[in-house]
Formats: structure tokens, sequence, C-alpha cells
């Protein structure tokens, strides 16, 4: 039950997550609608208008609804892990949020505008983001994370039942 509340919890997280993500997209439309740059730190970071119609860094142009799709995949199967993973901690929770919340963001734009719109730009980086985008990238990092720590801990605590096995052979 309680394991419940705390997934339905997480599940609010990404909801609030996806809903930032849709407010800070329809306040760059309202003042950088159509081509607008609003430079934030001259030569550095900028928020310039961008209607993406492909997925990362550009890939799958103009196939909205198939991204959609492989996207809620991705959701629907974050979203069970948070109800149904017997091993999550606070780092596997907040990955799983942030993906969640990311993807959703992400299908609501392409889903009601047909594209993603993207606007967050660092000049020394060749691409275009958005909120959404952010979280997915920083949960994914998270998730390879908590694996990586979770199979180096696992790894470890193999290791004295190995050596107590070959005491006793």
């Amino acid at each position: 039950m309680k394991k419940n509340r705390i997934a339905l919890a997480a599940v609010g997280l990404a909801v609030v997550l996806a809903v930032a993500d849709q407010l800070t997209k329809l306040l760059v439309i309202q003042f950088l609608y159509p081509n607008g740059r609003q430079p934030l730190i001259p030569g550095f970071l900028s928020l310039d208008y961008l209607e993406n119609r492909g997925a990362a860094f550009g890939i799958f142009q103009n196939r909205q609804w198939l991204i959609a799709a492989i996207t809620a995949v991705i959701c629907v199967f974050v979203a069970v892990a948070l109800f149904r993973w017997q091993r999550h901690n606070a780092m596997s929770r907040a990955a799983c949020i942030l993906i969640l919340g990311g993807g959703v963001g992400n299908i609501l734009d392409r889903v009601l505008r047909g594209y993603v719109v993207d606007f967050i730009h660092f000049h020394f980086f060749p691409y275009i983001f958005n909120v959404a985008d952010i979280c997915v990238v920083v949960g994914v990092a998270l998730l390879v994370l908590y694996l990586f720590l979770n199979d180096r801990e696992e790894q470890q605590d193999k290791k004295p039942a190995e050596k107590a096995e070959e005491k006793h052979a």
C-alpha cells in the first residue's frame, strides 16, 4: 500500500514536470513566436524559438506519430516500473520521474502542435532544446548511474559469498 502511494506521488511529480514544461513552451510561443531570439547572456545563452519536427538531434524528421508512439511506450514502461519495480531507491525514482515528466511534456507537443517547441540555446552546443529534454537527459543519466552503482553493489555482495563457498569446497 505504501509503495503504491509513493508511486502515485512520483507520477504526480512527473505530471508537475510535464505541466512546467508546457508552461515554459507557452511563454516562448507567446513572446518569441515565430522566429524570435532573446539573448540572456550574449554570446553564451539565448532563447531561440524552434519548431522541432524530429526527435533528438533532428532524426526522424516529420514522423511525429511514430516518435509520439515510441515515446508513449517508453512512458508506459517507466510508469509501470514505478509501481512494479521492487528495488527502487531515491535515485531510481527520481530518474523515472524525470523521464516520465519529460516524455509526457514532449508527447503533448507532438500530439497537440505536430512539433516540439525547443528554445534553450547554449551557443557552444549546436542543438536547441527544452525543459522536457533536460528532464529526459538527466533522468536517463541518473538511471544509468543507478544501474552502474547497483551492479557494483551486487558484485561486491557476491564476493564474500563466493569466498565462503571456496572455503567450504
